[in-house]
């Protein structure tokens, strides 16, 4: 399977065959991302991490993955302190980096971004999140973690928060409806996941249900999948206001839960994982948060032709 000089742009252009593979990529690359193994696989490799919002967890994951494998990283710092703030186009930006490196990570607010520096790009462009469109190598740590974790097969997961533009979850949904998963949607309904996604989602073979609160699917999910209310998605403040802290988990909430349930989060989060949440067996996301350490290594090896 040749992965060689593409764009990761969207799991909307990923097989089931095609995720799996970086999957199994990911599960070899384990102990190189822990430090117990040393590794030159990218020697020579320069990557480039553009990135047009704030990111802790994507940029740090993808910086340790370039150079856990023996690459380097040129990261473009603050927007402020570069030609951007001039007013330089984000295609012109992509037609001078792609000269210095040889893949570039993409964080932009705008949807369709990252999409549009790949047209531009002579090198792969791997999309870090645009705006509430699409996160792809959010979406694969999250399959790796749900695998490592619980299991793929017969998944039983409920996604609750922000399902209208939260691009984690967006992209999940595609990427679940290759392996059949029953899926809940838990959230406000003003922030309900839009309905050209669930009918896509559906027509791609994934069971939907949606409901208003955590209690009533806690009893019933492998995996509860929880994300923030994004503040800085809502164009009025007041609207914001609204829905913030209406869904939580508490150690109450769990009484009822599997005893296997796993909780997931992309981080960071405000107050819809109470603390003590975290001493529970239930909780999985600082291990989610790991695990997007061997699986961008697995990209860059693919991408770059370091691996196949």
């Amino acid at each position: 399977m040749n992965f060689k000089d593409q764009p990761i742009i969207s799991m909307r252009n990923f097989s089931r065959e095609m995720i799996d593979h970086i999957l199994t990529a990911a599960e070899k690359m384990e102990p190189i991302a822990r430090g117990e193994e040393r590794s030159d696989l990218l020697s020579g490799k320069i990557l480039a991490v553009l990135f047009f919002e704030p990111s802790t967890r994507t940029r740090m994951s993808f910086e340790t993955a370039m150079l856990r494998l023996g690459g380097d990283v040129l990261n473009l710092g603050s927007v402020d302190a570069s030609s951007i703030a001039k007013g330089e186009t984000l295609a012109d930006t992509i037609r001078v980096v792609d000269g210095y490196v040889d893949a570039i990570v993409l964080r932009h607010p705008k949807e369709g971004a990252a999409h549009l520096a790949s047209e531009f790009s002579r090198v792969p462009v791997l999309n870090a999140g645009d705006g509430a469109g699409h996160h792809p190598t959010q979406t694969l740590l999250d399959l790796y973690t749900i695998k490592r974790e619980s299991h793929l097969e017969d998944l039983k997961i409920a996604l609750a928060g922000d399902l209208k533009y939260g691009r984690t979850v967006h992209s999940l949904c595609y990427a679940l409806s290759l392996y059949g998963a029953q899926i809940t949607l838990i959230s406000p309904k003003e922030l309900r996941m839009p309905e050209e996604i669930i009918n896509d989602i559906i027509a791609r073979g994934a069971k939907i249900k949606e409901v208003d609160t955590i209690e009533e699917a806690i009893r019933d999910v492998d995996v509860l999948y929880m994300t923030r209310i994004q503040k800085e998605r809502f164009p009025d403040p007041a609207e914001y206001r609204k829905v913030a802290n209406r869904l939580k988990i508490t150690a109450e909430t769990l009484k009822e839960a599997k005893k296997e349930l796993k909780i997931m989060h992309p981080l960071p989060r405000v107050n819809e994982i109470d603390n003590k949440v975290d001493d529970t067996p239930h909780a999985c996301y600082f291990k989610q948060a790991f695990y997007g350490v061997p699986v961008r290594m697995a990209l860059l090896g693919l991408v770059l032709g370091a691996i196949e």
